[in-house]
């Protein structure tokens, strides 16, 4: 069976690399990539690969085994960002605005390709593949979505791939334990008393409230947070007083909360809140807040991440496994992670020699398109090594 993998990935290699740049050209933002979904459901029919449609633009696709047994979930998400495209590559993008910046038209092409592989060979597949093509990642809506649409109902383990610009081609990365962190987004509004500048004791100073609340709530992060947990409050926008001589009476914040433990997010707006309450009270004034949990963490189940890595030693050996500290950033994967068990790996796709070495969301993104065939392979190697598990 390992021959017969290695052997239909390579001959497919130019179908995904092909698929790869029609989905780069044609790129579609979040809950409106419903060419993409055209395409999907197209190659998906040349294969005789039954699907059905689910929160909007996604698909899910089933394959059976010859035989009967669980049912393992290979994921891959679908949209573009709203960025204007730079470079000269003969498969830019056609739409001002567009670009595939983060690997999902990759993740796209390989999980197709993955597709048309594992029906090649479904008379030796024990149990069922289920092929879950995501809208909306960028949004982290996407996941939560399909989720309430029932769409891993009789789903046992799920594995879903990232390509990632800080890995060289060749190069994996798939951990147990906490990989991405939670994204939550705060919102605060601060009321005090407008005043002259000169009297500001007429008045209650929404700016000096704001002030002491940015300095002071970082103290949730220095003592109320064990220094082995990462925690991170950062507020990047900020607004407040309309003129030089006027005391503010109103002021807005925004900013974002970051994590890597469920009980943790649970925990900060109550913790915000009781600072916030506190201090604006302190100045004699009042104290707003909006809190929107984003993604949770994204956690490895750890006997997932033994199917993902023995599935890399298969066909690139030991060395291709990379190990790197969990990322501040979100994936809506972690939706997933939450309900079922299963992984996020990330694939290397960064080579300086063909200019794949651009970070992620910059204009120029792109990458090595020999970590398709790498994708294409773990994908179809996970769901195999899952079913015939013992």
């Amino acid at each position: 069976m390992i021959e017969k993998i290695d052997r239909l990935v390579k001959e497919n290699k130019d179908y995904v690399i092909n698929l790869r740049r029609h989905f780069h050209m044609n790129p579609e933002p979040s809950w409106k990539e419903y060419e993409t979904s055209k395409r999907v459901k197209q190659e998906l029919e040349k294969m005789n690969i039954p699907y059905m449609s689910i929160a909007d633009t996604g698909i899910i696709a089933t394959i059976k085994g010859n035989k009967e047994g669980k049912t393992v979930a290979l994921r891959a998400d679908m949209d573009a960002l709203e960025i204007q495209e730079e470079g000269d590559r003969e498969y830019k993008s056609k739409k001002d605005g567009l670009m595939h910046a983060c690997g999902h038209d990759g993740h796209t092409a390989m999980l197709i390709g993955a597709a048309k592989v594992l029906n090649g060979m479904k008379e030796e597949i024990n149990g069922t593949v289920k092929l879950l093509f995501q809208p909306a990642e960028e949004m982290v809506q996407g996941a939560k979505k399909i989720i309430e649409e029932n769409g891993l109902k009789g789903i046992d383990n799920i594995f879903g791939m990232h390509l990632w610009s800080d890995l060289e081609t060749g190069k994996i990365n798939c951990e147990k334990g906490p990989r991405m962190a939670a994204g939550d987004y705060v919102i605060i509004d601060i009321e005090g008393v407008g005043g002259h500048g000169s009297m500001p004791h007429q008045g209650v100073d929404a700016g000096v409230i704001t002030a002491a609340f940015l300095l002071n709530i970082q103290s949730v992060v220095s003592r109320e947070m064990s220094p082995l947990d990462s925690v991170v409050l950062s507020f990047g926008k900020i607004n407040t007083g309309t003129r030089f001589n006027v005391i503010p009476s109103k002021a807005h914040i925004e900013g974002t909360a970051r994590c890597f433990s469920n009980e943790i997010q649970d925990d900060l707006p109550k913790i915000i809140k009781r600072y916030g309450d506190y201090l604006a009270k302190s100045y004699r004034g009042k104290f707003h807040l909006e809190y929107l949990k984003g993604t949770p963490p994204t956690i490895n189940e750890e006997i997932s991440v033994e199917i993902a890595t023995s599935a890399v030693k298969s066909f690139l050996g030991e060395e291709a496994l990379v190990s790197f500290e969990k990322l501040t950033g979100s994936e809506d994967m972690a939706y997933y992670l939450n309900e079922i068990p299963g992984a996020i790996a990330f694939i290397g796709c960064r080579n300086e020699e063909k200019g794949s070495n651009y970070p992620q969301h910059h204009s120029k993104f792109d990458i090595d398109e020999d970590s398709l065939g790498i994708g294409t392979e773990l994908y179809v190697r996970y769901a195999v090594g899952f079913l015939n598990q013992e």
